[in-house]
């Protein structure tokens, strides 16, 4: 009873933590779960408004913010393409006139020719001031211009990184971006971050050859007026990159000194967000077809927030006035509605530690004081059903476990043994007379008084008488040895614990093999159990079968009716899961067999049972006294 106590504590315990593991509504108090329905009620449709109005309008404006930026984007690039085409038009216009071609053909005949192209190339910066330098080159070194020279004369231009790509586009428009580390300068001194150059080299169309190339400088002013004057919010602003993320405009004090190029998607057009430098940029581009460059619009998130920031605020405002509103209305309504309940709960709640003369005294005649009444004629009844089911519960376990042992006590039959002894012995039969006082032995031991429980050395006498038996039988095949602590033999055992595991050992494990077999058997007591194993070294067990005991030994009970339903109540291994079916019934899931099997090694029974110093009371036995 003790066992059974622990284990239904055990249980209620696991019970509680997994209740308390378990958050759910219903767990709450009702008053508290009248408030919380009720400011759902109120406060869910509002929240979800607000969230719909702030996720519609941040929506809104982030789309129209990267529109409007789109459209000044576009309008930036339509400037910008137009400036590079009109160079485009300048270019081929140059290379196609005949004393250009001439010089790069043959240079300057003299001083005059040098003076009137220069002339001829001063109309065209003439007319557009935005080119800051216009240069012609010819395959042979020899150049004109009208701004640019050469800083080392006695370099090439040839030799230049911007001519080497001007002829590698063979004719074609080329944007070479700013300059870097060439071999020219302007009378004006611009600095290479001033102008952004282009060129196109001129074939010659007989022989497909590069004849020279015509260089431009275009002031970046003409660039940087497209995109300075627009802005982004408070503080965003527009800058132009190259297709490697180069810089070509950018004003002062920008957010991010270089753009990687691999930020941005393929397309032509789009929208990113970064953090650079612990702040969130928000970064809008476009692509123009004609130049390549990367228009970017750059602008801090919390700007274009700043808008959604004031509706939220309002949103707040108003879901705090409701939920202010909601919890006053809750507690109020809760309060009238679960005051009479929580009475009733306290006296449930006597009722649980124990106390079950608790009655409830409310007088109201609404639904719970009708409850109220019917948990008093509830505890009546629960009272007389706990003294019926205990009764009933003892009466089950005490028929349960005389059901699994043989309940044929033949004291005739132990009788007619001891007088067979006498005789023989009288006869000279030592033999005989030998095996009737084992056989003898194992009745007396069986019958025990009615008593379930017996001595740990009781058991340990029958068993030898036991073997002795079988030893007589096997005639040197069976060889059995026992170890016995000696703390154990102080303790009781359920009776009748050790003869079916080993006449398991015998039939089905030393029998099986050839030649004579070893059987071990040792009895250990530990610090909350006694452990007794049987191991013989028999034929062992194929895996399939091992897994089907297993599983048997955990429903024992279940197992044993399916082999009496099918007949098969003397086959294999029935009076292993007797054993374990008289364990779990009389000590609980705690203690029982294990078994491990090898094929063609052996097999090894374990059995963990309960440290008994006494009998239990329901193993008490009503026999009488056997009679001589």
């Amino acid at each position: 009873m003790r066992n059974e106590r622990e284990s239904s504590d055990s249980r209620n315990r696991h019970g509680v933590w997994a209740k308390a593991k378990t958050f759910r509504l219903h767990d709450l108090r009702l008053r508290y779960q009248l408030m919380v329905l009720f400011l759902l009620i109120s406060l869910l449709p509002s929240i979800g408004l607000g969230y719909l109005v702030n996720w519609t309008v941040s929506r809104v404006l982030e789309r129209q913010a990267v529109d409007h930026t789109l459209q000044l984007i576009t309008k930036v690039n339509q400037t910008l393409d137009s400036d590079m085409e009109n160079l485009q038009n300048m270019t081929y216009l140059i290379g196609f006139d005949d004393r250009v071609r001439q010089f790069m053909t043959d240079g300057a005949a003299n001083e005059q020719e040098s003076y009137r192209l220069k002339q001829y190339l001063q109309r065209y910066t003439t007319l557009y001031p935005e080119i800051a330098g216009l240069l012609v080159a010819g395959a042979d070194g020899q150049y004109v211009s009208n701004e640019l020279y050469a800083r080392d004369p006695g370099r090439s231009l040839t030799e230049e990184d911007w001519y080497a790509r001007a002829e590698e586009n063979e004719g074609l428009f080329t944007i070479l971006g700013q300059p870097s580390g060439r071999n020219l300068t302007s009378h004006v001194s611009y600095q290479d971050n001033e102008v952004v150059t282009v060129a196109r080299a001129v074939v010659d169309t007989d022989t497909e050859r590069t004849i020279g190339v015509v260089l431009i400088d275009l002031k970046l002013w003409t660039i940087s007026k497209a995109a300075r004057d627009v802005k982004l919010g408070r503080t965003g602003y527009l800058t132009v990159v190259d297709r490697e993320g180069g810089r070509i405009y950018a004003p002062d004090a920008p957010y991010i000194d270089r753009i990687p190029s691999e930020w941005f998607a393929d397309g032509s057009t789009g929208a990113i967000t970064r953090k650079v430098d612990g702040r969130e940029l928000q970064l809008i581009y476009g692509d123009s077809s004609f130049t390549g460059w990367r228009t970017v619009g750059v602008f801090l998130t919390r700007e274009s927030l700043f808008e959604v920031g004031q509706i939220h605020f309002y949103v707040i405002c108003f879901l705090f006035v409701v939920c202010m509103l909601g919890l006053t209305a809750a507690l109020r309504l809760s309060s009238s509605i679960s005051e009479p309940i929580r009475l009733l709960q306290d006296d449930m709640r006597r009722t649980e530690s124990g106390d079950l003369t608790v009655r409830h005294t409310s007088v109201r005649q609404d639904e719970i004081g009708m409850l109220g009444r019917s948990f008093n004629r509830m505890l009546v009844e629960l009272r007389r059903l706990i003294q019926l089911n205990e009764r009933k519960e003892r009466q089950k376990r005490e028929a349960e476990l005389r059901s699994l042992q043989d309940n044929i006590k033949p004291h005739f039959l132990y009788n007619t043994l001891d007088t067979i002894h006498w005789m023989a012995r009288k006869k000279g039969a030592d033999e005989v007379s030998e095996m009737v006082e084992s056989l003898s032995k194992l009745f007396r031991i069986g019958l025990s008084k009615g008593g379930d429980i017996i001595p740990l050395a009781d058991e340990l006498e029958h068993i030898r008488s036991y073997v002795l038996i079988q030893q007589t039988r096997y005639q040197g095949r069976l060889n059995v040895e026992i170890e016995t602590d000696e703390r154990a033999g102080d303790y009781f055992v359920l009776k009748l614990l050790l003869q079916p595991l080993v006449e398991n050992a015998i039939y089905h494990g030393i029998k099986a093999r050839r030649g004579p077999g070893n059987i071990t058997i040792k009895l250990r007591a530990e610090q909350d159990a006694l452990l007794l194993q049987v191991a013989d070294d028999g034929a062992g067990m194929k895996p399939e079968r091992l897994e089907e005991l297993k599983r048997k030994l955990a429903n024992p009970l279940e197992a044993i009716e399916r082999q009496a339903s099918e007949s098969q109540k003397s086959g294999r291994s029935y009076g292993m899961l007797n054993v374990q079916s008289r364990l779990r019934l009389a000590f609980g899931e705690h203690y029982g067999i294990e078994i491990a099997s090898k094929e063609s090694e052996g097999t090894v029974v374990s059995v963990r049972h309960p440290l008994l110093h006494e009998p239990p009371a329901f193993a008490t036995g009503n026999e009488e006294e056997e009679r001589s």
